[in-house]
């Protein structure tokens, strides 16, 4: 393919990816003058491409209102990215119940390339390593994760049928507020209106959604995917724990995530320096207490335990524990 060729087609893709491209935007994209872009553009109209010239200051070209774009093409770079996002997203979950979804995806694209592309595509594929295993993911329904996306995008009430982690089915009605992806795992979260209380639910456990009449208004606050962290922090499990720890917020979030534990400052006020050291209300709810004394550890910040009482003798055997280590003396 020769230069000039080259960059009417990459003019050709400016001009799909929507609204008016300036003269001096596209020069400058393309690395020639303003007449030459003319004369690409005039290359695209004897190619029957409808591209509209704009007058005005901001005035350029795009392409005319309703036209149908031809097939996909993809750059070297673009063939890149689109095939390891496949790949990465396969491999964080980020799939649908359809599992072969991707992969048949990636083929369709693959046998479209050029031979001299897909065989360099092949190549990287063929010699890429990662440092974990692909994991196993619970994924949702297409449908589902649709209608749940349409709804939040509109601000629609949706029915959804749903299955509780004790295996007790149930329909729902919900307004939701956002779809997110964490750890592998999709999430819904929004207002249960029969109720009045916040709800996040997973995915794949939803069985059946639709969208239903009316809408709804989403309430000042925390995003989507700060919602799901706090219901992370603050969901009932057997222990409930209630530390003080002195240090920042950035030094606690490094090993205390906002999707373990809820931080406060009790004594926060306008202009206060969030790099200052201070006491801060550190609250978290757990199945098991043993992973917690490791974790304080690592922190190695000042911090007193008000609840509960096991959690305080779990830190104390520890401490015994590398203190008899570190002097090489039998364990008590």
């Amino acid at each position: 393919m020769s230069r000039p060729t080259g960059r009417v087609l990459t003019l050709l893709e400016l001009l799909q990816s929507g609204g008016t491209r300036t003269m001096r935007e596209l020069a400058d994209r393309l690395g020639v003058d303003g007449r030459t872009v003319r004369r690409y553009v005039d290359q695209l109209i004897d190619l029957d491409v409808p591209v509209e010239s704009v007058r005005g200051r901001y005035g350029g070209y795009r392409l005319a209102p309703g036209y149908r774009l031809p097939p996909l093409m993809l750059g070297d770079d673009e063939a890149i990215a689109v095939l390891l996002g496949l790949v990465a997203g396969r491999r964080a979950g980020l799939t649908t119940a359809t599992a072969t979804a991707s992969e048949t995806a990636a083929a369709k694209i693959r046998r479209v390339l050029p031979e001299r592309l897909a065989r360099r595509l092949d190549t990287v594929l063929a010699s890429l390593a990662f440092t974990e295993p692909p994991g196993e993911f619970a994924t949702p329904d297409a449908g589902v994760l649709l209608t749940l996306a349409d709804a939040v995008h509109h601000r629609r009430p949706v029915s959804v049928r749903y299955t509780d982690r004790g295996g007790r089915r149930s329909d729902r009605t919900l307004h939701p507020y956002g779809v997110v992806a964490h750890e592998g795992r999709w999430y819904v979260t929004g207002t249960d209106p029969g109720i009045g209380e916040e709800r996040t639910l997973r995915l794949d456990r939803v069985t059946d959604a639709r969208t239903l009449p009316g809408s709804f208004e989403v309430p000042t606050g925390p995003d989507p995917a700060q919602r799901v962290l706090s219901g992370f922090a603050t969901a009932a499990y057997r222990h409930e724990v209630t530390l003080r720890i002195h240090g920042t917020v950035e030094q606690l979030r490094a090993r205390l995530p906002a999707s373990v534990a809820r931080v406060t400052d009790p004594a926060s006020a306008a202009g206060t320096d969030p790099a200052t050291e201070r006491w801060l209300l550190v609250e978290l709810r757990a199945e098991r207490l043993d992973w917690l004394p490791p974790v304080l550890a690592s922190l190695d910040r000042p911090f007193t335990i008000e609840r509960p009482d096991e959690l305080r003798d779990l830190v104390i055997a520890l401490a015994d524990r590398l203190a008899d280590r570190a002097r090489g003396t039998a364990p008590r």
